[in-house]
């Protein structure tokens, strides 16, 4: 093995607070604190931190604190903490191995909010006039005028909103935040906002104003059509805005019963139904000084506690992005359609101009079936938005307060000037940072990671929901359970998934019980299910492998706990979950139409085998955190419950009495098989299964994350790789060459003739099945965390599957790390980055395994491969010999379904096939079995070149 090794330069950087990206309002006086540092020195190591502090307009002096360690992820806070509205600026210089000092690193400034009930004097206002909340009505806006008394050193605006809400101060728009201030379990957590406002007061009279809407407060949510007002019935503001003036007075300006409403342009505001806006209603002026408040009405002000009041964890939802149309057509009914060319989350920005009155109608959809805008898979979601001209000039319009999923958009309406390409899709997500990369040789897998990374954007907005087109997107546990490892390699999800969490907890019933969606907002949802459940669990743990993160654990433990205790109590002495609703391996393509739950593996074993995951893990937790008796009492629970589940689902020799591939995937990836013997039986007989259904998927949502992984710990890479590559339905790329540009639903949302599949469930933008980008980033380029965080880099590619090169980057914790190979004429070269303060494991295909320090290397060795050597064709072959080659099975199934037509549901049905007989022995249970034969040798023949 040849290696070669180079090194780059730089300082200590990208100091940060917690998971914030803006310390502007944050949670905490006592912040952790990260850092990276650049060196071009080879196996740089931290042995020491320093860290100063300038705490401003306290009058105290500049506090430096040093510390002897190694570590650079989320160090405690060393200074005494920071109070409400407290502003520090903290830099950080580190010590190396050598002794040196590094230089000092920029400032970074964190400024804490507001952090108990006292420390605001605001209280909610809300309209005078009654509404009715079962129906749509008008955004209300409120409004109030205030003097500055002179020049102003800051101003921080402190506002939230029973719905949702966007601020103005003297006529100019509050921050950048959209829906603010996002869905949380509002009767627990509500978020607050903090805006630095300094620049937008002018000296002598000023206006704030705030316009409302229902959003996920009082709109309508879940899949009924019907449920309005979940969280309360009538909007409301809470506003306080203060003012620290040069010579140190201060002031604030708060809502009270001093303030006046009205409604405005915005006739109707719906998350699901879109939004109706009359522009000529609008009220010009209305958030600036002096505006004549004539026919205004007064506010009530509403009782809440205050403190349920919490500041952001991660980034709020925002504008990131505007995408042009690449075509505009005219449909086969006469209609008006943009393509935008790939599937987004947002809404429409329109100009034009035309007769006061004139309606401009904006409907949305993922896909088009026969040439329409298709609009059944959105249910009861109108997803319409509906704009009326004033009729002065060139109009602008872009919805405020709701939100679409679309690839197609439809424009209606008579208007004097309006060109339909300069319509722009406006996307809106939650303002992730892009921390994670994959690139390979093969231009489908590409395009499969890039519908991953497209359907996380577009679902993560405040939370992850399950879609974000119909009348659902909710905030299915189980979608993010199985998405959480993928997530946090693509974006910096931490603070998002933090906060997330934090509602989960909140949501939770007393006896641990956790709801399958979060926020919960569903009748039922507090039904107990495994996989889903279990994002209590699974997902915290993901946070601490990727980020390091044991805050997180410990903030999430008792909920963690009270998970496993109740899945314990519901087991009962068996230690088999094996009653009650599951739904189980959800969407297994082999289920029955109309029972998506009805699965080959039963929802019983996933229940009993998550069981198993979420007690070993606790364990875990609990040793981490030092809660040794915790950790000894589910150490020992996990052990009895993973011996049950051998004793009910597993034989002797490692097949499992559920003979299908979810089953062995979450025995192989959930270590609850006893002896190597039987782990490599049962990978043994998953690749069997997978070769027997042609190399199609038969897993729904909880085996699809494992079961490449499950094949590849087993020896069995090349199968995971066809597993990967094949292109035929349910398959990963199947919907590549249907035109998807986000993951599907089902493996069939679009089925192979172009018409939407039947179902009234049927997305084209759910990430759960794109979580296999995980094993891509891990295994087919190689980055894997060996340590917690990345402190210790696992790079190990697997090349196969026809593959020449694939590469992955990652933003670590710790500071940029790369991976990248190409294979040319048997020799393969992998290049790594690994950051400053780490070390990586590098196990390469036939060397030794050897650890490298930080800094680039490069190796070049020997690869033979490990495809599986064809056996030549012939009807004495093994069906597992013939199943090795697609081609061979093609034709076998083709041949055999002529003979016997009837052998067509069930090769459908992915039942898998008579293993371990040969072709002659097959053709012999056939009542035409030497025609059979002789069919299928002259296309064998065809197949060989041999006719």
């Amino acid at each position: 093995m040849r290696q070669e090794t180079r090194h780059q330069t730089g300082t200590v950087t990208g100091v940060r607070f917690e998971h914030v990206r803006d310390a502007l309002g944050i949670g905490t006086g006592r912040p952790r604190l990260s850092w990276t540092t650049l060196t071009e020195a080879g196996d740089w190591r931290q042995v020491a931190y320093e860290v100063e502090l300038t705490a401003e307009d306290s009058g105290l002096p500049v506090t430096t604190v040093k510390v002897d360690s190694a570590d650079s992820v989320l160090v405690p806070w060393p200074f005494e903490p920071l109070p409400a509205r407290a502003r520090g600026t903290v830099r950080v210089r580190v010590t190396g191995s050598d002794g040196e000092f590094s230089a000092w690193s920029d400032p970074a400034v964190a400024e804490v909010g507001l952090l108990a009930a006292e420390d605001w004097s605001a209280v909610f206002v809300t309209p005078e006039w009654d509404e009715d909340p079962q129906a749509d009505q008008p955004s209300p806006m409120l409004r109030r005028e205030f003097d500055v008394q002179g020049p102003v050193r800051s101003a921080r605006l402190y506002a939230t909103a029973l719905g949702v809400y966007e601020a103005e101060i003297n006529g100019s728009r509050v921050g950048d935040d959209v829906l603010a201030p996002g869905w949380t379990a509002y009767d627990k957590r509500l978020r607050y906002q903090t805006f630095d406002v300094t620049a937008l007061l002018r000296p002598g009279r000023n206006a704030i104003g705030a316009t409302l809407a229902d959003g996920w407060f009082r709109g309508r949510l879940g899949f009924d059509g019907k449920t309005r007002a979940v969280y309360g019935d009538r909007l409301a503001l809470l506003a306080q805005l203060e003012v620290v003036y040069e010579d140190g007075t201060t002031e604030r300006v708060t809502t009270d019963g001093s303030w006046c409403a009205a409604t405005g342009p915005i006739i109707s505001s719906s998350i699901y139904d879109g939004e109706a806006y009359d522009s000529r209603l609008e009220r010009s002026g209305w958030s600036e000084p002096g505006y004549d408040e004539s026919g205004w009405r007064g506010v009530h002000t509403i009782e809440r506690d205050l403190d349920t009041l919490v500041a952001p964890d991660g980034p709020p939802v925002r504008r990131t992005e505007e995408i042009a149309p690449v075509s505009v057509t005219t449909t086969p009914s006469g209609r008006t359609v943009l393509d935008f060319g790939q599937n987004v989350v947002g809404r429409l920005r329109l100009t034009v101009s035309g007769e006061s009155g004139t309606v401009i109608t904006l409907r949305h959809a993922e896909v088009l079936e026969d040439g329409e805008l298709c609009t059944r898979p959105l249910r009861h979601a109108a997803a319409t938005d509906t704009y009326t001209l004033r009729g002065v000039g060139t109009e602008v319009f872009e919805a405020r307060f709701t939100f679409h999923g679309f690839r197609y958009a439809e424009i209606a309406g008579d208007s004097d000037d309006f060109d339909p390409p300069t319509v722009r899709a406006v996307v809106l997500r939650s303002d992730l940072e892009r921390t994670g990369t994959f690139e390979c040789s093969d231009p489908l897998v590409n395009q499969l990671h890039d519908n991953v990374v497209r359907s996380m954007r577009g679902n993560f907005l405040d939370i992850p929901t399950d879609c974000p087109q119909r009348d659902e997107r909710l905030g299915w546990t189980g979608d993010i359970q199985v998405f959480a490892l993928t997530a946090s390699f693509l974006y910096d999800s931490a603070g998002f998934l933090t906060s997330w969490l934090a509602d989960l907890a909140a949501e939770q019933g007393e006896n641990g019980g956790v709801p399958f969606v979060v926020p919960k907002v569903v009748a039922g949802a507090e039904t107990p299910t495994a996989a889903w459940g279990d994002a209590a669990t699974l997902v915290p743990w993901a946070l601490y492998e990727r980020y390091a993160d044991t805050g997180i654990l410990a903030t999430q433990y008792h909920s963690m706990r009270g998970w496993v205790d109740h899945v314990a109590s519901l087991a009962g002495d068996n230690h088999l979950w094996d009653s009650g609703f599951q739904f189980g391996d959800w969407l297994d393509p082999t289920a029955p139409a109309g029972r998506p739950e009805a699965a080959a593996t039963p929802g019983e074993l996933v229940a009993t085998a998550y069981f198993a995951r979420s007690t070993e893990v606790l364990a875990r937790t609990a040793e981490l955190l030092g809660r040794t008796e915790d950790a000894e009492r589910y150490r020992a629970l996990a052990d009895e419950v993973r011996a049950a589940f051998r004793r009910e689902y597993v034989t002797a020799s490692g097949r499992m009495m559920s003979d299908a591939p979810t089953a062995y995937a979450l025995a192989l990836c959930f270590d609850l098989l006893d002896t190597d013997e039987q782990r490599a039986h049962a990978g043994t007989r998953l690749a069997q299964l997978v070769r027997a259904n042609g190399h199609k998927i038969a897993t729904g949502f909880v085996g699809t994350p494992l079961i490449c992984d499950a094949l590849t710990r087993t020896g069995h890479t090349d199968t995971a790789y066809r597993l990967l590559l094949q292109q035929e339905c349910p398959s990963w790329l199947y919907p590549i060459t249907m035109g998807a540009t986000t993951i599907w639903e089902r493996w069939d949302s679009m089925l192979p003739d172009g018409t939407v599949n039947p179902s009234g469930m049927t997305s084209f933008n759910h990430y759960a099945l794109g979580a296999v980008a995980d094993w891509l980033h891990r295994t087919v380029a190689g980055l894997a965390p060996a340590e917690p965080g990345y402190r210790r880099l696992r790079v190990e590619p697997r090349p196969g599957g026809g593959l020449t090169h694939a590469r992955a980057g990652l933003r670590t914790p710790y500071g940029q790390a790369e991976v990248s190979w190409s294979l040319v004429e048997g020799e393969l070269t992998v290049e790594t980055l690994v950051p400053p303060n780490t070390t990586a494991e590098i196990l390469l295909p036939g060397a030794e395994e050897v650890t490298v320090v930080s800094g680039r290397h490069s190796w070049t060795v020997l690869f033979a491969g490990d495809e599986v050597e064809l056996k030549p064709l012939s009807v004495d072959m093994s069906v597992d010999d013939l199943l090795a080659r697609e081609d061979a099975a093609r034709v076998f199934k083709e041949v055999l379904i002529a003979h016997v037509p009837e052998a067509a549901d069930f090769i459908d049905s992915g039942s898998g096939g008579p293993t371990g007989m040969t072709v002659r022995v097959i053709a012999g249970m056939l009542p035409s079995g030497e025609k059979f034969l002789a069919d299928l040798e002259e296309r064998f023949a065809e197949l060989d070149g041999r006719v």
